[in-house]
C-alpha cells in the first residue's frame, strides 16, 4: 500500500485545545495520562428539569478575561472556543506567512451543533421572557461557518476557509479536508479542528429524547455501561508541508498520513461494522500503513451498548489477529462526548500518545465486557511506544472519517 507518488507528507506543527480537562493543550494532555475525569454535574439553568445532568463542562473558561466586549457580541460559546485553541496552535506553530502564503492558507472547521447558546438565549427571550427583539447579531453568531470565519479574519488567512457538519465526525472530516488541501498543494497551510458548547438546557434535552445519556458516568467498553455524557470545548491545528515544516525548523508533532471516509447507508442512529471497518481501512490504505504498524486506537467509545459493541467488531474486522496487540482507549470517558469537537480533542490525545510513549486510559472501567474483547487501557495510562495510530469518529446518519496518524 502507497500514498498517491504526487502527494506531500502532511505534518502537524502546532495543537491548541480548550476541554473540561484543561484549557490550553498541555494542560488536557497532562490530564488524559493522569486519568482524570472531568465529567461531573452541570451549571447550567433549569438543571432541575433535565434528568441527565452531568456532562463535561470547561470550567474556569471565563471569555470576559479572553475577548473585549465587542467581540463578545459576535461570539457564541463555541466560536470563543475554537478562538482560543486557534490561537495556542498558531503561536506553537509560528509560521511566518508571506503574503502569498495567506492566500493560500486554509481554514476548516467541524461542529455538529453550532450557537447553542445563543439559540438557548434568543429562545427565551423570545417565547419566556416576551420579548419582541433579539440581538442583532443572533444570526452571524450561531452560523456553522462562525468559528472558520473568525479564525480567517483574526489570522488573516486569506484561502479556502469553510466548515464541515457531519453530528460527531465533523471534526474527523474538517481534519480530513484540510489534510487533502494541503497534500494536493491547494492550499500551502492550513487551520483546522473543531468547536462544540452544546451544553445548554435546550440541546440537553434534545440529547436526553435519545435515551442514550448516563446518568451518573460514562464507562466506555465497560460491562454495565449506561451511555454518554457530552462534553464541550475545541481542538485546533496547524497542518503544513513537510518540506515546508522542515525548511523553517517549525516543531512537528507529528505525521498526518492518512484519511478515511465512508457512509453505512443504513440507519440513521444504529452504528455499522461494516461501515466503520471501511473506513478504517480507508485511512490504513491512504497512508501506506500495514494494519500491524498501528499501536494505538483512539477510539469513538461512547459508552452506549451499541456503539462500543460494534466498534469492536469493527476493529477485529480490520486487525485480524492483530487486533489483540491493540493499545485501544475512549477519552471521552474523562472529556465527554464533545459531538463536533470531539474528534479533536481526541486527535490531540493521539498526538501526546505518539511524541510520549504514553497510551491515556479508558477510565471508570468497571469490569470487562466479553462484546468489547479488547485491550481498552482500564482506569490507568500506559507507557508503550506508538510509531502509528489511528483515531476513529463515527457519528449518527452512518457518517464515518477516520485518521491514520505516524510519530514524527
Amino acid at each position: 500500500m502507497s500514498a498517491p507518488s504526487a502527494a506531500r507528507r502532511v505534518v502537524v506543527t502546532g495543537a491548541g485545545v480548550v476541554s473540561a480537562l484543561g484549557l490550553d493543550a498541555p494542560a488536557h494532555w497532562a490530564a488524559l495520562k493522569a486519568g482524570v475525569c472531568a465529567i461531573g454535574e452541570l451549571e447550567l439553568r433549569d438543571l432541575d428539569r433535565l434528568t441527565a445532568r452531568i456532562g463535561a463542562q470547561a470550567r474556569g473558561f471565563v471569555a470576559e478575561a479572553r475577548f473585549e466586549r465587542a467581540q463578545l457580541s459576535l461570539y457564541d460559546r463555541h466560536t470563543q472556543f475554537a478562538l482560543t485553541a486557534a490561537a495556542e496552535a498558531w503561536a506553537q506553530a509560528a509560521p511566518g506567512l508571506s503574503e502569498d502564503e495567506a492566500l493560500r492558507a486554509a481554514v476548516v472547521i467541524g461542529t455538529a451543533l453550532p450557537g447553542m447558546q445563543t439559540f438557548d438565549d434568543s429562545y427565551r427571550a423570545v417565547f419566556e421572557e416576551g420579548k419582541s427583539r433579539v440581538h442583532p447579531f443572533v444570526v452571524p453568531r450561531l452560523m456553522v461557518s462562525a468559528p472558520a470565519s473568525h479564525i480567517s479574519m483574526t489570522l488573516g488567512l486569506k484561502g479556502p476557509a469553510f466548515s464541515v457538519s457531519t453530528a460527531c465526525a465533523s471534526a474527523n472530516h474538517a481534519i480530513g479536508q484540510a489534510f487533502h488541501l494541503v497534500r494536493s498543494g491547494a492550499a500551502e497551510i492550513a487551520v483546522a479542528g473543531g468547536a462544540e458548547a452544546p451544553l445548554t438546557f435546550g440541546a440537553m434535552k434534545a440529547w436526553e429524547g435519545l435515551r442514550v445519556m448516563t446518568r451518573d458516568v460514562c464507562r466506555p467498553f465497560s460491562k454495565g455501561r449506561a451511555g454518554m455524557a457530552i462534553g464541550e470545548g475545541a481542538g485546533v491545528f496547524v497542518l503544513e508541508s513537510r518540506e515546508r515544516a522542515e525548511a523553517r525548523g517549525a516543531p512537528i508533532l507529528a505525521e498526518l498520513a492518512g484519511f478515511g471516509m465512508s457512509a453505512d447507508a443504513g440507519d440513521i442512529v444504529q452504528p455499522s461494522a461494516d461501515g466503520a471497518a471501511r473506513a478504517m481501512r480507508a485511512a490504513l490504505a491512504d497512508g501506506g500503513l500495514a494494519p500491524e504498524e498501528i499501536v494505538y486506537v483512539n477510539a469513538h467509545g461512547t459508552g452506549t451498548a451499541a456503539n462500543d459493541r460494534t466498534e469492536t467488531a469493527a476493529l477485529r474486522a480490520v486487525f485480524g489477529a492483530h487486533a489483540d496487540a491493540l493499545s485501544v482507549s475512549s477519552t471521552k470517558s474523562m472529556h465527554g462526548h464533545a459531538l463536533g469537537a470531539a474528534g479533536a480533542l481526541e486527535f490531540a490525545a493521539v498526538l501526546g500518545a505518539l511524541a510520549e510513549g504514553v497510551i491515556p486510559p479508558t477510565v471508570n472501567h468497571l469490569e470487562a465486557d466479553p462484546e468489547c474483547d479488547l485491550d481498552v487501557t482500564p482506569n490507568t495510562a500506559r507507557l508503550r511506544e506508538v510509531p502509528a495510530a489511528i483515531s476513529n469518529a463515527f457519528a449518527f446518519g452512518g457518517l464515518n472519517a477516520v485518521l491514520a496518524l505516524r510519530r514524527a
